[in-house]
């Protein structure tokens, strides 16, 4: 199951991986091709944006390495349930930008178990939930619809999982906004922000 998730990753194909939060659709993120065959077994338009899902931290930066400038906010918020959204000044991997190219939202996650083996083997992927536009959130395998799974190279099982996205938090203006309440409550994430500000 993992040697197969990843070869499909690495050959371009898409796969189902459990996350920290929901099951994945998740692709290679550095071609322009996979993200194009996610968003056609997810249904939805190829301008809306997809998450860049990371192994770690320092990985992170070296994919946006314009991150950098903002390492300290990154570290105190990831890896966890959260997904933030950054300046991507030099317009790295637009096909994951969506309409708007200035900016990338990008996850770290806390994870174990396959979903931390195969990330941990390919280092990074492009990552949705594993849902059908505007269908629920898939919390275990058996949720994820059948045109997915079909669609998919290879389907990782990591039992049930919480169920609850992440939190999503727009940090490219002056002051962060929160874009949708998800698997941390906001008001931690934003007073741990707050607290990396504050010691930079």
């Amino acid at each position: 199951m993992i040697d197969e998730a990843v070869a499909a990753i690495r050959a371009g194909e898409p796969v189902v991986l459990p996350t920290d939060t929901v099951y994945g659709l998740c692709a290679d993120p550095s071609r322009e091709g996979p993200a194009r065959e996610v968003a056609r077994l997810k249904g939805r338009e190829e301008r809306q944006p997809t998450a860049l899902l990371v192994r770690d931290v320092d990985l992170l930066l070296e994919y946006v390495p314009e991150l950098r400038a903002h390492a300290a906010p990154v570290r105190a918020l990831l890896p966890g349930p959260l997904t933030l959204i950054l300046p991507n000044p030099a317009r790295r991997h637009r096909w994951l930008t969506g309409d708007n190219p200035e900016a990338i939202g990008v996850r770290v996650p806390e994870l174990n178990g396959p979903g931390a083996e195969v990330l941990g083997r390919v280092g990074a992927v492009l990552a949705t939930s594993a849902n059908r536009h505007g269908g629920p959130d898939p919390r275990r395998l058996d949720e994820v619809p059948e045109e997915i799974r079909r669609g998919c190279a290879a389907l990782v099982d990591g039992g049930e999982l919480p169920g609850t996205p992440s939190t999503v938090l727009d940090l490219t203006g002056p002051e962060p906004r929160v874009l949708r309440e998800g698997a941390i409550p906001a008001a931690e994430a934003l007073e741990r922000l707050l607290g990396a500000t504050a010691g930079g």
